[in-house]
């Protein structure tokens, strides 16, 4: 049994890292592993969160790649080495939310299709928000879908409402591509981006080592107008009578804990679902889940494992 550590630091010899032309003829990052065995598993389509790389998750993706899943993800538009939306290569920016839903749904129709199996449809974050938002519209239909710390609201002192309304004022004074703080992945907190990341100090500097290797997969604060955005398609989510009857099985892993995102949202979009099981985790766990300490990431990958022996077949 190869050990996962291996891929922490290293891209696999047999995955490859490719292009992938959206119908627009935006370029974006590919990465593709593709099963050993005889009769592969079944096809899992990783999407992350915002500012994410798929090399932080070498290590995720090796612990499935040895049970005989293909593992494809596809670096959103505006970061990762998917090319930027602004001339600041450090602001995380898009215009509207459903330009991610549009290149999902392209990618989605082309990546099905190359191959036989259960599909399964992971995101973290905001890549769980767009994963589900494109399942309730109809843009994907997977076989199985896992959300792991889904933002189905955005963390604000101000709460939901007031922080749109807010986000709204200010970045309408101005160019709205403009970043909307500083740095961390939070304005106005004292707290360190590792905390509020994973209590894991190796797995938080696995991400640092990929930046430092390769400048470019490095992602500062978003845009203002991505935080507005991000408001409001986590709004319009949370209010779409459409959860009811999208029926795809889905695992969901919420972080009580969670300082970016914020748990009772998802909770409340999780009621709403016919077919889900919720996993909660207390404050042993900050937003990345999957990339926490071993007590954490074991429990969460156990859970995952089981709900994908049950639930993850082909659909007929």
């Amino acid at each position: 049994m190869l050990s996962p550590l291996l891929y922490r630091r290293a891209i696999p010899a047999s995955a490859r890292i490719t292009e992938w032309t959206g119908p627009d003829g935006w370029a974006f990052r590919r990465f593709d592993w593709p099963s050993e065995q005889a009769v592969p598993r079944g096809r899992i389509l990783w999407q992350g969160g915002r500012g994410d790389i798929f090399e932080k998750y070498l290590e995720l993706f090796a612990h499935w790649h040895e049970q005989g899943w293909a593992i494809t993800s596809l670096d959103w538009r505006g970061q990762g080495g998917s090319g930027r939306t602004t001339p600041d290569p450090h602001v995380g920016h898009i215009d509207d939310f459903a330009h991610y839903i549009a290149d999902f749904a392209a990618f989605w129709a082309t990546w099905s299709s190359e191959g036989t199996g259960p599909l399964v449809l992971m995101g973290h974050s905001m890549g769980g928000h767009l994963a589900l938002r494109a399942m309730v519209e109809g843009a994907t239909r997977p076989d199985a879908a896992v959300l792991v710390a889904p933002m189905m609201g955005v963390r604000s002192p101000l709460g939901a409402a007031w922080g749109e309304r807010f986000a709204r004022i200010i970045g309408g004074i101005g160019n709205d591509a403009r970043p909307a703080w500083k740095a961390n992945e939070k304005p106005g907190t004292l707290e360190t981006r590792q905390s509020l990341l994973t209590h894991d100090r190796d797995r938080y500097e696995d991400e640092l080592w990929w930046q430092s290797a390769d400048p470019r997969l490095l992602l500062g604060p978003p845009s203002w107008r991505w935080v507005i955005e991000a408001f409001a398609s986590t709004r319009q989510l949370r209010r779409d009578p459409r959860l009811k009857t999208m029926t795809v099985p889905t695992l969901m892993l919420v972080a009580m804990a969670d300082q970016l995102v914020t748990p009772r949202h998802a909770l409340g979009v999780a009621g709403r679902l016919p077919d889900i099981r919720v996993v909660r985790f207390g404050k042993e766990s900050a937003h990345e889940i999957l990339r926490e300490a071993d007590n954490v990431r074991n429990r969460a990958i156990g859970e995952i494992d089981i709900f994908l022996s049950s639930r993850a077949k082909p659909q007929a």
